[in-house]
């Protein structure tokens, strides 16, 4: 029989709705940090902050010296596909849309995860459940995306896909990642933000010059180091807490938090409005999440 997942305590969900915030809040940080800091710039400092403060945090433990030496090349993928370049669309698309938009767009990684993983693996292919999930997620990519494909509208396309190719990314870098099972989660963490800091450090050195940058006012720095510290370095340490606690599948459902808690932030902080058109796609989207996930679907059958 399939092991199940520990059941989720008071404490669990404590963690998991902290971790939301968290996560929501690197939306935030990073819409205010980008009005000052080049995309290129402000993800290097992000990836090198956050893996600096891993690092120090490990201290060389679990063996993180000896994977580097011996695992760099698929840490450099992984740096790639799971943190550089999502990152990096995540930037440049929030130079125009707002943290909550961008988070919206950004929670269709489960949905990308699953059409990847049935195409390139042989264990996880789509059943109906999952092709519904998929639907729906898609569909409210589409209402989001839509009126600036179709109108003269306020948000340029371009910004709007970004967010969307990032989650292409992520999916891939989720099915890529099987490969590191084997590894303490918090080493192929370290691993992969060491390898994208050295990818990021010659693109922002080339692309934005940023000795001839202005220093940002202090709001941005506080982000800047918000979005390293606590939504990059901390949220991966809370995230490794929660699985250990309640399970991966489990851990997992802080992507239905992530939106809401981006949304919340910046409505409260920046003055950000969403549309009837983003609700729709939202709704639509969290809809296509929570039927990914199947637990409501089998609650209600065991209950029948």
């Amino acid at each position: 029989m399939p092991q199940q997942s520990p059941s989720m305590t008071a404490k669990t969900w404590g963690l998991l709705l902290i971790l939301g915030l968290i996560w929501g809040g690197s939306f935030f940080f990073a819409r205010i940090a980008v009005q000052h800091v080049p995309p290129f710039t402000l993800v290097f400092l992000r990836l090198s902050l956050a893996a600096l403060a891993l690092h120090i945090y490990l201290r060389g433990g679990f063996g993180l010296y000896g994977a580097l030496r011996s695992r760099w090349r698929e840490f450099l993928v992984m740096g790639l596909i799971n943190n550089a370049l999502p990152h990096t669309l995540i930037f440049f698309g929030q130079t125009e849309i707002g943290a909550g938009l961008a988070a919206i767009l950004n929670a269709t990684t489960p949905i990308f995860t699953v059409l990847i993983a049935n195409k390139l693996t042989t264990d996880e292919k789509l059943s109906s459940t999952k092709l519904a999930g998929c639907l729906l997620g898609l569909a409210g990519t589409a209402v989001l995306i839509g009126p600036s494909a179709l109108l003269q509208h306020s948000v340029p396309l371009w910004a709007l896909m970004l967010p969307v190719l990032a989650a292409v990314s992520y999916g891939l870098a989720s099915t890529y990642g099987k490969r590191f099972k084997a590894l303490p989660a918090p080493v192929t963490a370290t691993g992969q933000l060491t390898a994208s800091t050295l990818i990021m450090l010659p693109v922002a050195l080339l692309a934005d010059h940023p000795w001839t940058l202005s220093l940002p006012p202090m709001t941005s720095i506080l982000a800047i180091l918000a979005l390293a510290l606590i939504s990059t370095a901390f949220g991966y340490i809370l995230f490794f807490r929660i699985m250990a606690l309640a399970g991966a599948t489990n851990a997992s459902l802080v992507t239905l938090l992530v939106p809401p808690s981006a949304l919340l932030l910046g409505i409260l902080f920046l003055g950000e409005r969403l549309e009837v058109t983003d609700l729709a796609g939202m709704t639509l989207i969290g809809a296509g999440l929570v039927v990914l996930d199947g637990r409501l679907l089998h609650l209600r059958r065991a209950g029948a």
